[in-house]
């Protein structure tokens, strides 16, 4: 497609430029947030996206979907959802076979909408998918088509009728990516163009092709040593009570990140370097998007939740 990778890069610059400009027309003010769900797709990865109701999660994901130019299909998360739901059922046809009727899971970009409402045993059916790019049912195995993403949307845990993720499905998300209430001037913006009758056209801006080519890109990127052992060190010290825990971790935390977040550091400051046009990440760009990578991987202790000091305060504690 490109004759070198640094031609490579410098196409990836201006094709994420357009990228955002189209998703701006839309989503006002949600740049950190826009960025973040980016570079997990082009990492790869999974992205969770958690705030109150009424932040434009959904529509978040829906533009993204338009400007990539990717199928995509909304599961809506309720009490009563059961795995068959997500990911297809068997059922028998005229021929007396039993045939498989694909269920809404087979796309490119799956929007998990309020994931946390539905029970374990139905939000356990998305684990497979999300690390197999595939899933079995009645013995059998479908691959799912690439590129692949899930998106998923989480109302604070604190609402009612929330079921919390567990852990082995948290750590599936590259991302755990909050979403506050917009500015002031932001919010006179989407106000101002969602009361009017303006209708705004999206371009796409990539396809399915070029995507999984970036991704591909994106692992090519060379990575100096000491910025794979700065992520490597930086994930162990969240590790309380072992030989490289820091002095936080110790404190204020039961549990750590584990080697799946060292693995999305370096690969995730391997897009973030590429956003900003360099050819090899640096410590700065593993510590861009340590936050997210950690929030959702270290669990804090019971002196850490009296004492009111927050998962953000403790990563931040790690990183310095």
């Amino acid at each position: 497609m490109y004759k070198t990778d640094v031609e490579a890069v410098d196409a990836f610059v201006a094709k994420y430029k357009e990228l955002t400009a189209e998703i701006g027309k839309i989503i006002i003010g949600q740049d950190e947030v826009v960025k973040d769900v980016l570079i997990s797709i082009f990492s790869r990865g999974h992205c969770l996206l958690i705030g109150v109701p009424g932040l434009a999660k959904t529509l978040l994901v829906n533009t993204i979907a338009d400007t990539l130019g990717l199928s995509y299909n909304r599961i809506q998360f309720t009490p009563d959802l059961m795995p068959s739901d997500i990911i297809g059922s068997e059922i028998l046809g005229d021929d007396r076979h039993f045939k498989f009727i694909k269920g809404p899971l087979f796309a490119n970009i799956i929007l998990a909408d309020e994931i946390n409402r539905t029970p374990p045993k139905t939000q356990a059916a998305l684990l497979e998918a999300m690390q197999e790019r595939s899933i079995t049912t009645g013995g059998k195995r479908y691959e799912l088509s690439s590129p692949f993403f899930v998106l998923a949307t989480q109302n604070p845990i604190e609402q009612e009728g929330t079921y919390p993720l567990p852990e082995a499905q948290l750590d599936r998300f590259m991302f755990n990516v909050w979403l506050d209430y917009p500015k002031f001037q932001d919010e006179v913006s989407v106000v101002k163009n969602t009361t009017s009758d303006k209708k705004v056209e999206l371009k796409k801006i990539l396809n399915a092709e070029e995507i999984i080519y970036f991704q591909d890109l994106i692992r090519r990127i060379p990575v100096s040593d000491n910025v794979l052992e700065y992520a490597v060190k930086l994930a162990s010290k969240s590790r309380p009570n072992t030989e490289n825990a820091a002095v936080i971790a110790n404190n204020f935390l039961s549990w750590g990140a584990g080697p799946r977040a060292s693995q999305f550091l370096v690969i995730g400051a391997k897009c973030h370097a590429l956003i900003k046009g360099k050819y090899s990440p640096d410590i700065e760009d593993v510590k861009a998007v340590a936050g997210a990578i950690l929030r959702h991987r270290i669990v804090r202790n019971y002196k850490a939740e009296a004492e009111g000091i927050s998962v953000d305060k403790i990563i931040e504690e790690l990183i310095k």
